[in-house]
């Protein structure tokens, strides 16, 4: 794999765990203020800059994702979505402060290794 390509891919991985993380702080602050102060919540959420913002970065990670999937095989693409699980993990628990478990961690490490064996066995 190519260093243009491998940024491509880590930047669609990043850019798709961003958006998840900005679509889920949007839609806290739209469902709070949905059950304060009554009203829609798809009103609410599509109103939400957060939600909005989410939505775009989502957008161009899926584009950034096909252009990657133009230039490297799924069989090497694909296992770097799990970074993208270790991300939205890591920055749950720090950025919107979410209770993670030990179990959560393991399983989140474990990830990484088959991440690593993948890589690894794509050197030979």
């Amino acid at each position: 794999m190519t260093l243009p390509s491998l940024t491509l891919l880590l930047f669609a991985v990043f850019a798709s765990a961003g958006g998840q993380i900005m679509l889920k702080h949007g839609m806290k602050g739209a469902a709070a203020a949905a059950g304060r102060d009554g009203g829609s919540l798809a009103i609410r959420a599509a109103t939400s800059p957060w939600v909005v913002l989410g939505l775009v970065v989502f957008a161009v990670s899926a584009l950034a994702w096909m252009a990657t999937l133009a230039k490297v095989p799924l069989s090497i693409a694909y296992p770097f979505n799990a970074l993208g699980y270790l991300l939205i993990v890591m920055a749950g628990s720090t950025v919107l402060h979410e209770r993670t478990s030990m179990w959560t961690w393991g399983g989140s490490l474990l990830v990484v290794i088959g991440l690593v064996t993948v890589m690894a066995g794509q050197q030979r």
